[in-house]
């Protein structure tokens, strides 16, 4: 059974997508142990320059590194990484347990992305498109791309 952890840069304030990602986390309990840690956000001000950005990013970053589980592949969600559909995205998980890489990290960057050391360290750069989504919403979607993967996998109907 894969081990999947979650780190997501933000607290999942809305009732909307909690309730999914709670859903979803039910549906993917048959397939996989699921984690999801929350990190902290760091306060960026109304118009923040470019060196605040930066240093918020690497602040965030060294939290990340923290909590990566150890032989973890780690993939990092970003708009300028990899697009695959579905069926790529369920082969992939597959030939990594086929690989005996059955622990995998998923890391979602909060309002202004992921540092670059953390994009550099990942084995998968991975986008859900390259339109801009709220980091709240890209995990919801994430989590119901994990679970049409494993379903995808078995060969259910629930892909169309």
């Amino acid at each position: 059974m894969f081990n999947i952890k979650i780190l997501c840069v933000g607290k999942l304030k809305e009732k909307f997508y909690a309730e999914a990602v709670s859903e979803y986390m039910k549906r993917l309990s048959g397939y996989c142990r699921l984690e999801i840690e929350e990190l902290a956000e760091s306060r960026l001000s109304a118009t923040p320059s470019e060196a605040e950005i930066s240093a918020a990013l690497a602040r965030e970053a060294a939290s990340i590194k923290m909590r990566i589980p150890k032989d973890a592949l780690v993939i990092a969600m970003c708009i300028e990484g990899k697009e695959l559909d579905s069926r790529q995205l369920s082969e992939f998980i597959d030939l990594c347990g086929v690989n005996g890489k059955n622990r995998i990290c998923f890391i979602i960057g909060g309002s202004v992305g992921l540092d670059d050391s953390i994009k550099k360290e990942a084995a998968l750069k991975l986008s859900m498109s390259r339109m801009t989504f709220p980091h709240h919403l890209a995990r919801v979607m994430l989590l119901e791309q994990l679970y049409r993967g494993f379903k995808i996998s078995e060969g259910a109907k629930y892909h169309k």
